[in-house]
């Protein structure tokens, strides 16, 4: 059952909590948070909020117009897994303290007007988003970028790099490149500490499905949780990546959901299935191909109409493009397929149930902040229904066997985020249906990468470039 601001308040008094943490999402997408005593929570905190500088939070508020209030969700209560003192978390709104209405940039705000709009259309009641967030986890990480030095370096006990290393002694059993899903322990040495993970995961409310190691050598991991209505999915996401970053901290460990922190290895990606309910009942289940419905087939439509401008919102950073790349299962093509992993969105056949019916979109990274994420495929698959968008014919061939003639009529995404942003200034006008973005977001998002972003890694000397160019 979910929590009122009435049962918060008492499970406090209940429980002897001492303090009540606010986790809210900035712009980019990192969780931010403020801790109060728990005598300053009372029930009007719900309604009034508690302010906050709005002017330091990235990509927000100029300084002059810096005051906003924070709005706790009491629906989303948590004992949070990490605090010394009982400490529970509430995820929030931001709230203008003039206006009173929701925060335009607020990420979460996005969200929840995504599935407003969703079910204004009629279209359906209910957005599902099954994510599978992949990420490693290393024994080491340093970087630094100096007017003098740019160097990174990341190690793993577990990393094939390391077989001839002095370890004192060295054990072997390192998954080699790309065969690391998913070979039993001793060569998977992260068995456990996964299972901690999920362990504090189910201790929080998330539904856990599986977890194993992944394809890349290093520490590479996925966990899966069931899926979940868009903004829940999002909320839980977010704990879900603040659990595994803290547990592996707690273990001596780092954990990195960067895209592509490994040369000549997989990337992680998030893989994002999706399908519309109404009133109950699945809508992507039909007579069509792959068992889908004519709904469905419009919903990939939109997908794949629009992929090359919502890749700057579900693939956002510079690294997301070291990533979508020929030949590591980052599907750059943009064609629909069952079964086929190298088609970007795949059909997957593994149940005949109705309720399993749905679409896999396999080009997002976890880098990306989830309830924006969502919330444009969303409104792109969307965008799909409302026009009837045919999505073309199917490609069940592996796209990598194919030869050059037959890739030239296969569209692909962008090959860089610079690419992927300006796709976004020429094609968002489905993105401001239902007001769920707005231009100054749009606008927002696009100069923040640039300047913040793009800019910084495109100034930079890189170590290849030592390497290509020293001697000339």
């Amino acid at each position: 059952m979910s929590m009122t601001a009435k049962d918060v308040v008492k499970f406090i008094k209940d429980n002897d909590v001492k303090s009540v943490d606010f986790k809210f999402m900035d712009f980019p997408g990192l969780w931010q948070h403020t801790t109060f005593p728990s005598r300053e929570i009372d029930e009007a905190v719900f309604e009034e909020g508690q302010g906050f500088d709005g002017s330091s939070i990235r990509g927000w508020q100029p300084i002059h117009a810096s005051d906003m209030l924070l709005i706790p969700d009491s629906s989303t209560m948590v004992i949070d897994p990490f605090y010394d003192r009982k400490t529970i978390s509430l995820v929030c709104n931001i709230v203008d303290p003039i206006t009173r209405e929701g925060y335009s940039r607020d990420p979460r705000y996005i969200a929840q007007k995504a599935e407003a709009y969703l079910k204004s259309t009629g279209i359906g009641d209910t957005i599902y988003f099954g994510p599978e967030a992949e990420f490693f986890i290393f024994d080491d990480v340093r970087y630094s970028t100096k007017p003098g030095h740019s160097f990174f370096h990341v190690d793993s006990v577990e990393a094939q790099w390391n077989t001839g290393r002095e370890e004192n002694p060295n054990l072997g059993y390192k998954p080699r490149y790309k065969e690391g899903y998913f070979p039993v322990p001793p060569t998977d040495s992260y068995a456990n500490l996964r299972n901690e993970m999920v362990g504090v995961m189910e201790d929080c409310g998330l539904h856990v499905e599986c977890q194993h190691h992944e394809v890349a050598t290093a520490g590479q991991a996925e966990i899966d949780m069931r899926f979940g209505s868009l903004v829940k999915m999002a909320d839980d996401l977010n704990l879900f990546k603040y659990i595994i970053k803290n547990v592996a901290r707690r273990n001596g460990k780092t954990a990195t959901f960067m895209p592509k922190p490994v040369l000549d290895d997989n990337g992680s990606g998030m893989h994002c299935h999706q399908s519309i309910w109404k009133d109950g009942k699945p809508l992507f289940a039909g007579s069509g191909y792959g068992g889908m419905s004519e709904t469905a087939l419009h919903y990939i439509g939109g997908l794949l109409k629009h992929a090359r401008a919502i890749a700057a919102l579900v693939a956002p950073t510079t690294n997301s493009y070291k990533r979508l790349v020929p030949g590591f299962e980052a599907p750059v093509n943009l064609a629909y397929s069952s079964r086929n992993r190298s088609a970007a969105i795949r059909l997957p056949m593994y149940s005949a149930s109705p309720k399993a019916k749905r679409i896999e979109l396999r080009f997002p990274d976890p880098s990306c902040n989830p309830y924006i994420a969502f919330a444009a495929m969303a409104m792109a698959g969307m965008d799909g229904i409302q026009n009837k968008i045919d999505p073309g014919e199917p490609l069940d061939k592996d796209i990598y066997g194919l030869s050059p003639e037959e890739l030239s009529e296969i569209p692909s995404l962008p090959s860089s985020l610079d690419e992927a942003l300006a796709a976004l200034e020429e094609d968002h006008e489905f993105l401001l249906k239902g007001d769920v973005f707005t231009e100054d977001v749009i606008e927002t998002w696009i100069e923040y990468k640039r300047e913040n972003e793009i800019d910084k890694v495109n100034k930079a000397p890189h170590p290849v470039e030592f390497e290509l160019y020293y001697d000339i």
